[in-house]
């Protein structure tokens, strides 16, 4: 071959990643693996073979695990709990740092370890997973040794069940483990049935850094052990995987206090506008599709082209697939790997093949063995199930737009809302677009740009709760102190505790508006004397379902500025501040004791509060190794569904209405079922405030029954419970559904009055934070 052949077809030579350590790792481990248990592996069970996707071969064998094999791990990250925290930050970070440095000294063994067992190529492994690993026990390191200063009043959770999937097994496990660490939890981690190598080699890795025992397990296995871990005795659980198992996960865990952290499936728009950089996004599109042969949760699957450059686009596109080489994932002049699994290269081939628009497949040729070749498929309707459907394989769909309106709706016609992409020259397309997305990362001209400092995590049935960040971090804390048990509080109902026909002054209040219950019922409400007090209307699913609409309704509300919300926030403080007298004495006859001047006063300080953090809770820019901005910014929820306190039912409500308000989300709220007449004191308030017509909707009734209907509701985007009724384990079940986020009681009391009941917890849970990655530099 010529110099001139070898310009004309740039082909490039072998380049072959010895695998001879690897290899020789898995030999001196005897090629069985036990499980990583209190500091040591233990002896082989039953187990099944894990296999090279490329060639077949099988590598190792690993251990089944069981629930007792679970249970013996849990046990021993409980008994190693209490003296890894008491460590202390500063102590917890030596070892993040020992871990950190370990990683990078093994850092060629763990990529082709990697390689071999995920059939990932080995340019991905060593120039992306393993230093993002390594970046990560730095990073937290960091955090560790900080935290007396980041997070006063926080401690650990205690012990972490983690189970993580087979396209990152080694990066995913760093995401969990080294926050968990750093803030002073143990951890039993379940890696994937198909990927359990880098694992194991972390296993090691933990020994040699001297790691207290117990303070990191690893048990091996398929989904029945990922099922005992969810079932087992551990404080928070923490899942990447399916949407499908991710509801069964929070089905499971529903009503037993379990912290969760939900990142699941993904199909991720990949916007490509006219003015573009149409070469770097075709470059952008092989790293985020194929390079990993599309086995990433937030791949850009979805390729969304504007109208008047589709044509060339996807002529250049289908250029750059033909020059793909598929191969040999050790080969470092491969673009794209193996499969992970024969069963899932079975699942992309059958997905396609039930394709209804035009599929073009790379021209190259494809390897024996678990391969699957670069595809595109256009020509398809947006109702389309693999325009709907997550594949998970080397296949991009594509359609086209008109206008950056189109787009977004285009965009957002799924149930995911994981990722998304951006490219155009106009800086400012880019950020028009970027809030409008329901995603929970959009990168800008770039994309699968990741970082320990960045958050990471969805929205929808993508999952909750954010890995990476502060927000991360804070995920694997709680409250300092013990909770106290919620008494229910009884309303007074006298002799008239059956419904009655309501009366023409007992409304709720929907819209803006006061309406009567659609059933046309309510409950008489006494005083301690038996003096009657009012009539509190008793909503039905009906209510509920016109509250939540006109909820939606309220759009506005959200795109309202910052400032805006703040001053109707100050102007409802003042309002209510100037019926101080009058809503103490109401609030001391409905709940039968002293205290409604403080209730008041409080209620007052809260609106204040909430006011004062409107234009100053947005989020950050996070300091990232890379030219360019990671912006977390804070967006709110939606529609918010919150049944209210009886400890406090004024205050209780405010602190609960407030922040969310603030933030931009709209509220259906449920009052207090003790003192449900504070319900009517506060529509005259929020009629004369200047508080839009359904962005807070007022109900009144049974928290059990209408507890149901807020979580069955596909338009609710959260439902909070801080109710006396014994409900948060079926809003939790219910919820499971659409995956809505959830924040709930579990029976235990609220200290309203204090730092609980500030505006700062209620702050972040009515927002997402949604990352925004805009890199620059010419």
């Amino acid at each position: 071959m010529t110099v001139k052949d070898i310009f004309e077809t740039m082909e490039y030579g072998p380049a072959p990643e010895a695998a001879g350590d690897a290899l020789a790792w898995i030999t001196d481990q005897g090629a069985r693996f036990g499980h990583f248990v209190d500091g040591a592996f233990t002896a082989p069970g039953a187990t099944f073979e894990t296999t090279s996707p490329a060639t077949g071969e099988v590598l190792a064998e690993i251990t089944q695990g069981t629930a007792e094999d679970v249970a013996r791990a849990v046990a021993a990250a409980r008994a190693a709990q209490g003296k890894w925290e008491k460590l202390g930050g500063p102590g917890r970070a030596r070892y993040l740092y020992a871990i950190a440095r370990l990683l990078q000294k093994h850092s060629r063994l763990f990529a082709v370890l990697e390689t071999l067992d995920n059939g990932k190529p080995i340019r991905e492994a060593r120039d992306i997973d393993v230093p993002l690993a390594q970046r990560h026990f730095y990073y937290h390191a960091g955090c560790a040794q900080l935290m007396d200063d980041h997070a006063p009043g926080r401690v650990a959770h205690g012990v972490c069940g983690q189970i993580v999937p087979w396209n990152f097994p080694l990066l995913m496990l760093a995401w969990k483990i080294a926050p968990a660490l750093a803030m002073g939890n143990t951890v039993v981690l379940k890696p994937a049935e198909w990927t359990s190598l880098t694992a194991l080699l972390f296993a090691d890795i933990c020994r040699q850094a001297g790691l207290p025992k117990g303070v990191v397990n690893i048990v091996t296995g398929d989904g029945e052990t990922g099922a005992a871990l969810v079932a087992a005795d551990v404080d928070k659980i923490a899942f990447t995987g399916s949407t499908e198992v991710g509801r069964k996960i929070r089905a499971a865990t529903a009503g037993q206090g379990k912290a969760l952290t939900l990142e699941l499936g993904g199909k991720s728009p990949y916007i490509v506008f006219e003015d573009a950089d149409l070469d770097s996004a075709i470059e952008g599109l092989v790293d985020a599709i194929w390079f990993n042969g599309g086995q990433v949760c937030c791949a850009g699957s979805l390729l969304l082209v504007q109208e008047g450059i589709a044509e060339r686009f996807h002529a250049k596109l289908r250029a750059r697939m033909d020059k793909l080489r598929l191969g040999d994932p050790l080969d470092k002049s491969i673009d794209v790997g193996a499969i992970v699994h024969p069963e899932q290269c079975a699942r992309i081939a059958a997905l396609v093949e039930q394709a209804d628009g035009t599929v073009y497949r790379a021209a190259g040729p494809v390897p024996e063995g678990c391969f699957y070749p670069p595809t595109l498929i256009s020509d398809l309707s947006p109702a389309s199930p693999l325009m709907q459907e997550e594949i998970f394989g080397p296949v991009l769909v594509s359609t086209t737009f008109r206008t950056p309106s189109e787009a977004v709706q285009l965009a957002n016609n799924t149930r995911y809302g994981l990722a998304a992409t951006i490219w155009s020259e106009n800086i400012n397309v880019a950020l028009d677009i970027a809030p409008k997305l329901a995603s929970g990362v959009v990168w800008v001209n770039g994309t699968n740009m990741f970082d320990a400092a960045a958050p990471f995590g969805g929205v929808r049935e993508s999952g909750f709760g954010r890995e990476g960040g502060a927000e991360g971090l804070m995920a694997y804390t709680r409250p300092a102190g013990k909770a106290k048990a919620l008494k229910r509080i009884a309303p007074f109902t006298g002799d008239a505790a059956e419904p009655q026909p309501v009366d023409r002054t007992a409304k709720l209040y929907i819209g803006g508006k006061q309406a009567r219950p659609d059933g046309g019922y309510a409950q008489a409400i006494f005083d301690a004397k038996g003096r009657l007090l009012g009539q509190a209307p008793i909503a039905n699913r009906k209510d509920v379902r016109n509250a939540v609409e006109a909820a939606r309704g309220a759009s506005g509300w959200a795109g309202a500025t910052a400032h805006n919300r703040a001053q109707v926030l100050y102007y409802l403080g003042e309002n209510l501040s100037a019926r101080d007298a009058e809503l103490a004495a109401r609030i001391d006859a409905m709940t039968g004791r002293k205290g409604g001047a403080a209730e008041v006063a409080l209620a007052t300080t809260r609106l204040f509060e909430a006011a004062a953090w409107a234009d100053k809770f947005a989020g950050e820019v996070r300091a990232v190794p890379m030219r360019g901005l990671a912006m977390a910014l804070r967006e709110p929820v939606g529609v918010i569904g919150a049944l209210c306190t009886d400890e406090m039912p004024l205050a209780g409500l405010v602190s609960v209405m407030a922040p969310a308000l603030a933030m931009g989300n709209r509220l259906v709220l449920v009052a207090s079922e003790a003192a449900p007449l504070i319900a009517q004191e506060l529509t005259q308030l929020l009629e004369t405030s200047d508080v839009p017509g359904g962005a807070v909707n007022l109900l009144t009734g049974p928290h059990d029954d209408l507890a149901k209907t807020l979580a069955d509701h596909a338009d609710v985007d959260a439902v909070w419970s801080f109710s006396g009724a014994d409900i948060s384990a079926e809003i939790e079940r219910r919820a499971a559904g659409n995956l809505k986020r959830t924040w709930v009681n579990d029976g235990k009391a609220r200290d309203w009055a204090g730092a609980e009941g500030a505006a700062r917890a209620f702050l972040d849970a009515a927002t997402e934070v949604k990352t925004v990655w805009v890199p620059y530099g010419a």
